[in-house]
């Protein structure tokens, strides 16, 4: 009885010590993922500076930023994904519509309609030609959407090759009978300009004008009439040769001179039953464009994972690094981007020296995108050209326009249902304490307009965690001081302001960086949900 009580003695101390040591050892892996605010800030700092000149695609800023991301991933200790450099080359094409030689005009019974470049209509260059000719019929095609899974055909066969598609931006109106079609009061990807313009380009059509209101664009004409300048990757098309973009009063004119009414023929489209109508109409001429090639860089630093199968997966957290660079005149003539997006390229400078101590499972990538202002090319280029294998990619977190205001008792999720990242983010929001915000109608497309977009669109999970809105200090003049930011986005006055509070910043990194090391150690990858179409993207 004596060797048994002091064998079960034993064993209860080393229990005790193993339970200890095991304890220990966590507290250790979440003390040493920490994110620090003091790096945080050094680098929010410094990416927001003027040295940086708005961190620019193709602007001497943008090679100054990709510069210190990558000094600072080595320094941080992250290796190069392909072994070899920091660098992911971006090659773009800038093409810029030189209105002043070009002709292209709309003409009906020979007749020219007097439309004005940038003041009525707009066009530029799908591609990276210096030239195209077009002696081409217009066509109204409503919403121009194809879209099986909600039994809507805009086209109804119509061969449109080589025709020019007038259609609106936006999904076809939930009504009180189908109040969830296209996704409800959210908007689909299929009323995104981008999908319009990758259908068109599917049906051979020669050119897309899209019909602009401030509602449905979701912004203003200034926006969407940005003088025929475009950014595109030098070696891919998305969309027809020519895209454009016409305001509403002059699309009534266009219609109204082919004897058609607009308005009718736009609530003719909000039904499953329209067919397209030629508008008897053409768009003739030349149009031309000068086109410079730009090599920009994505920046990826690399965690090796620690489990011998699970580390050839890979866990991603992105941030843009570029901003709107600088205008020509006079005053302060430089778009720093503090906010949009110093703050997310700056959190995953934190986020990695904290995660490179404790590496998990599956292997982590901080990777920079470039040109994400110019339409989310950079991503784009990193998905088109990836050393790593996008099967074997878990999930992408990215982290954009963070919270420069205060701690909040909630986080930001939007997306995430789509996945099961949606299950896992609450259980981390929990382990830290937060509320989940609740969820609210996606009007405006966000989760199509953000970085993780494009890993999503080729089958891997991904969202972009947003702040949480109920601050802990001061919830009303806090929630004040966020709203007021709008005024700020994509000017001048987006800059860095040391009296910030970056608890809320730091705690929006901590809650990724968490997020990502469960699913860097879970046991197997998140999946999309059932019937999600970007799910099977990556079934193919």
């Amino acid at each position: 009885m004596k060797k048994l009580s002091r064998c079960v003695i034993t064993l209860s101390m080393l229990s005790a010590f193993s339970t200890s040591a095991y304890a220990a050892k966590i507290d250790a892996i979440a003390a040493a993922n920490q994110v620090e605010e003091a790096p945080l800030r050094a680098h929010l700092q410094f990416l927001s500076s003027d040295l940086l000149e708005g961190r620019g695609t193709g602007q001497r800023g943008g090679d100054l930023t990709v510069a210190y991301l990558e000094a600072q991933a080595r320094a941080i200790g992250l290796l190069p994904m392909d072994g070899k450099t920091y660098r992911h080359p971006v090659k773009l094409a800038f093409s810029t519509a030189r209105q002043e030689e070009s002709n292209l005009a709309f003409e009906t019974n020979g007749q020219k309609l007097p439309f004005k470049f940038t003041d009525d209509w707009v066009w530029s260059m799908g591609d990276a030609a210096t030239s195209h000719n077009l002696d081409s019929e217009l066509v109204f095609v409503g919403y121009g959407i194809n879209a099986p899974d909600e039994h809507w055909d805009d086209y109804k066969g119509v061969d449109v090759r080589g025709k020019v598609l007038i259609m609106m931006v936006n999904d076809p109106q939930p009504t009180a009978q189908e109040p969830n079609r296209f996704g409800g009061e959210s908007l689909t990807y299929y009323g995104r300009w981008t999908y319009k313009y990758e259908e068109a380009q599917r049906r051979g059509a020669a050119a897309v004008i899209l019909i602009h209101t401030d509602k449905s664009a979701s912004y203003q004409w200034s926006v969407a009439g940005n003088g025929g300048n475009k950014f595109l990757l030098e070696s891919d098309q998305v969309g027809t040769p020519i895209q454009g973009w016409m305001r509403e009063n002059a699309a009534r004119q266009l219609f109204q001179a082919a004897g058609l009414d607009l308005d009718q023929l736009r609530a003719s489209a909000e039904n499953k039953e329209f067919k397209p109508v030629n508008l008897n109409v053409k768009l003739r001429g030349a149009a031309q464009a000068e086109v410079r090639k730009i090599t920009q860089y994505n920046v990826a630093g690399l965690i090796p994972g620690t489990d011998p199968k699970l580390k050839d997966e890979l866990v991603i957290y992105s941030a843009h690094w570029d901003h709107l660079g600088m205008k020509q005149g006079d005053g302060d003539v430089i778009y720093n981007g503090a906010v949009d997006n110093g703050s997310g390229s700056a959190a995953l400078l934190a986020m990695a020296k904290a995660a490179v101590k404790a590496p998990t499972k599956r292997s982590q990538l901080f990777l920079w995108v470039a040109a994400e202002e110019k339409g989310l090319i950079g991503s784009q280029a990193f998905i088109a050209n990836s050393p790593w294998p996008i099967d074997k990619m878990a999930a992408d977190l990215n982290l954009d326009s963070m919270n420069f205001v205060g701690r909040t008792t909630d986080i930001g999720i939007p997306g995430s249902q789509r996945t099961d990242l949606s299950v896992m983010a609450t259980t981390v929001a929990h382990q830290m304490g937060l509320k989940v915000a609740p969820p609210v109608p996606d009007t405006g497309g966000g989760y199509f307009r953000s970085d993780h977009f494009n890993f999503a669109k080729a089958g891997v999970p991904a969202f972009t965690i947003r702040s949480g809105r109920a601050y802990v200090n001061d919830p009303t003049g806090s929630t004040e001081k966020a709203k007021a930011y709008a005024k700020r986005y994509h000017q001048v006055t987006d800059e860095y302001d040391p009296t910030w509070d970056l608890s809320g910043m730091v705690q929006q990194a901590q809650f990724t960086l968490n997020l990502g090391r469960l699913i860097g150690n879970a046991n197997s990858k998140p999946a999309w949900k059932a019937g999600e179409s970007f799910g099977k993207a990556g079934s193919d």
